[in-house]
This record gives C-alpha cells, sequence and structure tokens, in this order.
C-alpha cells in the first residue's frame, strides 16, 4: 500500500503535505480501503478554527460513518468542493485529487513520518 515518504501522518490514517504554514490534509490509502466505497463527505467550512485530535468532519462509507479529525490546529482556508461532490475520488486518489481540505497552521499535532505510520499499519 502507498505511503508517499514526504508527507506527514496521523494515528488517525490522515496525511499532510506542508506548504510553509499552510497544510493540505487527506486520508491515507490504508484510510480509504478500510472504509470502503465512500459516499458522503462533511468537511470542516472555511473560517472554522479546529483542534489537533477532535471531531472537524464526517466521512461516510457504505460499510460506516467515520469522524474526520483535525490533525493539527489551524484554521481552514480551503476545502476540495470536488470531493464533496465526488466522494468516491478518496477511493481512487486518496493522495492526489481526494485531498480534503487546507489550513493555516497555528499549532502542531501528534505527527508521524512516512516509516513510522507504516509501523502503524503494519507495514502494508
Amino acid at each position: 500500500m502507498s505511503v508517499p515518504a514526504h508527507l506527514k501522518y496521523t494515528a488517525e490514517h490522515e496525511w499532510l503535505d506542508f506548504d510553509g504554514d499552510i497544510a493540505t490534509v487527506g486520508i491515507t490509502a490504508f484510510a480509504a480501503d478500510a472504509l470502503g466505497d465512500v459516499v458522503y463527505v462533511d468537511l470542516p467550512a472555511t473560517g472554522t478554527v479546529v483542534t489537533a485530535g477532535e471531531s472537524c468532519g464526517e466521512i461516510e462509507s457504505t460499510k460506516s460513518v467515520s469522524d474526520l479529525f483535525a490533525p493539527v490546529d489551524g484554521e481552514v482556508v480551503e476545502i476540495n468542493d470536488a470531493v464533496a461532490a465526488e466522494p468516491g475520488v478518496l477511493n481512487t486518489d486518496p493522495f492526489q485529487s481526494g485531498w480534503l481540505f487546507r489550513l493555516k497552521v497555528t499549532g502542531p499535532g501528534e505527527l508521524l513520518d512516512a516509516t513510522a505510520y507504516e509501523s502503524l499499519i503494519g507495514g502494508e
């Protein structure tokens, strides 16, 4: 399973791609696979202030509804309307077109590098 080395990860199976103090956030291929076919995504609104580890949205699949957790403290500056319109992109392209939202980071979260994340998911 793909775990891009340049990204940071959370224990809740989210990835972050940093560009200065802006972080693009998505779910990992491992999470998308575990969820099954994603049918609905509820993203935080632009301007929402989020706190690391707290729920900020939901992802609904044919199997379950899962909370989306804020990976770091920050303010939502952009959401991916394409994912809201076509949630299945999380299953087909979670690391590129399947990004969820962008945050202006104001505080750290507990992030893992790719090696630590691979260990967490059992090296799959």
